[in-house]
C-alpha cells in the first residue's frame, strides 16, 4: 500500500531469530498504522491476562505512514505494549531523530517477543535483526550507552552513514515500573514503563539503520502542502510562543488560573514560581531553541546551567512536565536543581512526571510518620538520592519502584496517592480544568494529558473550564483527531494546525485514501474501542475511570475548587455515550 511498506518483523528473543512478514492492505486501510496497527498487534499476539514483564509480552515500536516524509511534526516513534505501570494499554512516543531511521529499515512495526537469558543489543535493518551482547553495556548509563552503540556502528559498518539507537538505563535493567526507553540523549518514550519490559526481554539497546524510502502516492501534493503549511504556519503566535520559551512557559499559565499541582497536589500554585518558570530558565541557564527532525517549532530547550554547583551540566530541558513534577509536586526551588535532577532521571532512565509524583508522596509518608525515610519538600540531594534508590531498588526504593498503586497499599495511604489506574496525572489540576478530568479518567494509558490535550481548549476559553454538559461531545471530538495524529505519527504541538481538512491532504498525498471528518473518525473511534477492549480484557472495571477521592472531596486553598464526583459521574456517562458504549463503559460487540 502507498505510504507503507506492507511489513512487519517480528523478533524472538528467546530463539534469536525474525521473520519479515507481511501486513495486508485491508488491515492498514482501515487503521492506518502507528496506534491503530500497535493496537491490532497486540489485541492478535498478547496473551490475555499476560504479565507484563513476562517473555509473552510483546512489545512494539512503531513508525507511522508520514515518517521519512516531508510533513512537518512527523519525525516520531511509537512504542506499545501491556504497561508494568498500569496493568494496561501501553503507548509512548519519542521525537528527536531516531524516526527516520526507523523508517528506513523498511517496516511499518517492530514487534519483540520472549527473553533473552543474558543481555543483548541489536540492529534492525533492512536484512532484518542482528544480535550482539551487551554483558558491556549492562549498568551502564543511556547516554554511554548510546555513545558506545553507534561508535560500534561507524566503526563496523562502513557503508553505514548513521543510525537511530533507542536504549534503556539502569531503571529498565532492574525493571523500575515507570523506566522509559531513551533516544537522542533526552528524547524518550517517557510513560507506562516501556523501559522495564525491554529490559525484562534483555534488551539494552537497538540500532537502526537502512536505505529504503516508501513510496508516496502523490509526492508533488506532499511536497507542496509542506511548503505551504511551513509558510502558513511558521509565524502562527502558538509557534512562535514554543519556539521563544519552550513547554516551560506552562508554570506561569497554570499558575495564573490556579492549577500548577504544588506539595503533592495540595496546592495550586508555588510560592517559588518565579524561580522555576521560564524566564528563569532563560535568564539563568544558556538557552538555544532545539528541534526534532521535520519541526519548524521548536520547543525544545538546549539549556546549561552558567553557575553554581551545577556549572557546565546540559540538558534538553527541563520542560515544563519536569518542572511541575520536581519543582511544583516537590517544591524543590531552583531551576538548575530542577535541571540536575532532571538529568539523574535522563541518564538512568526514569519518568520525570512519575518520579516526581512518587518522590512527593514519600515526602507526605514521612511527615505523617508512615514511614521511616528522613526527606522533605525542596531537600535536593535527599531526593536525588531517593531516586538513585529507586532505580537501584535499595531500602524503600525497591518499593517505590513497584509502582505508586504498590507503595500506596504498603504505606496504607490509598487514600491519599494522586493516580488513575496506577499512572499519575500531569501538571494540569482537574478541580480548576474540569475536560482534564474526563481525559485522566478515559485515556487508554493512565492519567494521561496527552490523548485529547483537552486543557488547550479550556484554557484558550474554547469551552468554559467548569462546564460539564456537552463537555464530552467536544472531548471526543478532539480525542478522535489526535487519535489520527498517533496513527500518523504526528506530533501533538501541531494539534492547532492540523484540522481535519489538512489531515485529509495529507492522508490523500501519501496514500492516495480519500478521507473526510466523518471517515477519520470512524477509524478513530474504531481505535479507540480496540484499545478498550483490550483494557476490559485485562480486567479494568468502570471505577477505574474515576479519580483519586481527594480531586473530589479536598479543595483547592487558592479557589476553594474541587471536580464533584456527580461532575465526573456524568462527565463519564456522556463520554460513554458518546462513543456508543453502555453504561458501563464497554463497547458494543457490533462496533
Amino acid at each position: 500500500m502507498l505510504g507503507f511498506y506492507n511489513r512487519l518483523l517480528e523478533i524472538d528473543m528467546n530463539k534469536k531469530s525474525f521473520a519479515i512478514n507481511p501486513i495486508p492492505d485491508e488491515i492498514l486501510c482501515g487503521i492506518l498504522g502507528g496506534k491503530g496497527l500497535a493496537t491490532h498487534l497486540l489485541i492478535q499476539h498478547n496473551p490475555p491476562q499476560v504479565d507484563p514483564l513476562s517473555p509473552e509480552n510483546h512489545l512494539i515500536i512503531a513508525t507511522g505512514p508520514v515518517t521519512d516524509t516531508a510533513i512537518w511534526g512527523s519525525c516520531r516513534h511509537a512504542v506499545f505494549t501491556k504497561s508494568p505501570q498500569t496493568g494496561y494499554y501501553s503507548e509512548s512516543y519519542s521525537g528527536g531523530t531516531a524516526a527516520e531511521y526507523m523508517a528506513r529499515t523498511g517496516y511499518d512495526a517492530v514487534m519483540i517477543r520472549g527473553a533473552s537469558p543474558q543481555p543483548v543489543w541489536m540492529e534492525v535493518c533492512e536484512e532484518g535483526a542482528f544480535f550482539h551482547s551487551a554483558q558491556d553495556l549492562w549498568g551502564l548509563d543511556s547516554f554511554t550507552t548510546e555513545d558506545r552503540v553507534k561508535a560500534w556502528i561507524k566503526e563496523n559498518r562502513p557503508d553505514v552513514k548513521n543510525c537511530g539507537v533507542v536504549c534503556i538505563g539502569p531503571a529498565g535493567e532492574n525493571r523500575v515500573a515507570f523506566a522509559v526507553i531513551e533516544n537522542d540523549y533526552w528524547r524518550s518514550a517517557g510513560r507506562t514503563g516501556v523501559g522495564a519490559v525491554l529490559g525484562a526481554k534483555g534488551v539494552k539497546a537497538i540500532a537502526f539503520w537502512g536505505n529504503r524510502k516508501k513510496n508516496l502516492a502523490d509526492p508533488g501534493l506532499v511536497k507542496a502542502f509542506a511548503r505551504d503549511f511551513s509558510e502558513r504556519n511558521r509565524n502562527d503566535k502558538g509557534v512562535l510562543a514554543y519556539k521563544d520559551m519552550g513547554t516551560p512557559m506552562m508554570v506561569d499559565v497554570m499558575s495564573g488560573v490556579g492549577s500548577f499541582p504544588t506539595r503533592y497536589w495540595h496546592k495550586g500554585q508555588a510560592e517559588h514560581q518565579q524561580n522555576i518558570n521560564a524566564p528563569a530558565l532563560h535568564e539563568r541557564l544558556k538557552v538555544l531553541p532545539n528541534a526534532c527532525r521535520r519541526c519548524f517549532i521548536a520547543c525544545g530547550r538546549l539549556a546549561t546551567v552558567k553557575q553554581g554547583r551545577h556549572k557546565g551540566l546540559k540538558i534538553e530541558g527541563p520542560e515544563y512536565e519536569t518542572i511541575y513534577a520536581l519543582g511544583g509536586l516537590c517544591e524543590v526551588d531552583s531551576i538548575e536543581e530542577i535541571a540536575y535532577l532532571n538529568d539523574i532521571c535522563d541518564r538512568l532512565g526514569l519518568d520525570t512526571i512519575s518520579a516526581g509524583n512518587l518522590v512527593a508522596f514519600t515526602i507526605e509518608a514521612s511527615r505523617q510518620g508512615k514511614i521511616d525515610h528522613d526527606i522533605d519538600y525542596g531537600q535536593v540531594d535527599k531526593i536525588a538520592g531517593l531516586l538513585e534508590d529507586i532505580v537501584y531498588r535499595r531500602g524503600i526504593g525497591d518499593t517505590l519502584a513497584k509502582g505508586i498503586k504498590t507503595v500506596a497499599k504498603a504505606w496504607n495511604m490509598e487514600d491519599q496517592a494522586i493516580h488513575v489506574k496506577g499512572m499519575e496525572p500531569a501538571g494540569y489540576d482537574p478541580r480548576i480544568l474540569k475536560g482534564m478530568g474526563l481525559a485522566y479518567g478515559t485515556s487508554d494509558r493512565g492519567a494521561c494529558h496527552l490523548r485529547a490535550t483537552f486543557y488547550k481548549p479550556e484554557l484558550a476559553n474554547m469551552i468554559d473550564p467548569d462546564q460539564i454538559e456537552g463537555k464530552a461531545e467536544m472531548f471526543a471530538e478532539w480525542e478522535d483527531r489526535l487519535t489520527i495524529f498517533d496513527s500518523l505519527i504526528l506530533c501533538r504541538f501541531y494539534r492547532d494546525l492540523y484540522q481535519w481538512e489538512e489531515l485529509a491532504t495529507v492522508i490523500k498525498g501519501i496514500t492516495d485514501l480519500e478521507m473526510d471528518r466523518e471517515r477519520m473518525r470512524s477509524i478513530a473511534g474504531a481505535i479507540t474501542n480496540n484499545t478498550r477492549r483490550f483494557n476490559i480484557r485485562e480486567g479494568l472495571s468502570p471505577e477505574e475511570d474515576h479519580l483519586p477521592n481527594r480531586f473530589y472531596t479536598e479543595a483547592l486553598p487558592e479557589t476553594g475548587k474541587v471536580i464533584a464526583r456527580g461532575q465526573m459521574e456524568q462527565l463519564l456517562a456522556d463520554y460513554y455515550s458518546v462513543r456508543g458504549w453502555d453504561e458501563k463503559g464497554r463497547p458494543r460487540d457490533n462496533d
